[in-house]
């Protein structure tokens, strides 16, 4: 019986888990989910101590008639990113999780902010002026002059900004996890 268990225990293979950046990126993406914005969602997880402090999603301020709603961002016009003359009616999920922080009385002060879009640089300073120190985002989004600024800002220690990318693997268990009842005994799943 004790070479039995011996030998199952060589052949256990651990269930593929998240790195936890990968865990509060996909936090992120989740959130992204409930965006109003036409032109693209983006999400955002404000953390600290790996606790979730707040979640924030792109779109027109609260109280504001939502872009999905009424199906277009101004009359005549889709997609706010259809024409540069006009700015956005979206408050971004970087201010947006600050906000819902500040709302609550939770200060962000040596957090870190996992992001689906590099913040732009009125996010960035936000950021940094709340107290977060590290980026965590899935997509760039700075370049040219911006790309200029941001690294400033690092250079000068304000904040560190770092990409990630979900491992495919990771990114299809989620999937997997979010087609199907997760919380059931893991033997009932076995053919």
């Amino acid at each position: 019986m004790t070479h039995l268990i011996g030998s199952m225990a060589q052949d256990y293979q651990p269930p593929l888990r998240p790195t936890w950046d990968e865990y509060f990126l996909m936090l992120a993406k989740l959130a992204a989910t409930r965006s109003t914005c036409l032109a693209f969602p983006v999400g955002a997880v404000i953390v600290q101590d790996r606790q979730v402090l707040a979640t924030g999603y792109n779109g027109p301020p609260s109280g504001s008639v939502h872009c999905i709603t009424q199906g277009y961002c101004y009359p005549g016009l889709l997609s706010c990113d259809s024409n540069k003359a006009l700015p956005s009616r979206a408050v971004h999920a970087e201010a947006n999780a600050v906000a819902q922080a500040a709302k609550h009385g939770i200060s962000c002060a040596g957090a870190s902010i996992y992001v689906t879009l590099e913040p732009c640089l009125s996010c960035l300073k936000l950021v940094i002026s709340a107290g977060i120190k590290q980026v965590y985002y899935e997509t760039s989004f700075n370049s040219g002059d911006k790309a200029v600024v941001r690294d400033l800002f690092i250079q000068d220690g304000l904040v560190s900004l770092k990409q990630i990318v979900l491992s495919e693997a990771i990114a299809q268990k989620a999937a997997e996890c979010l087609m199907r009842p997760i919380s059931i005994p893991q033997t009932q799943l076995q053919p």
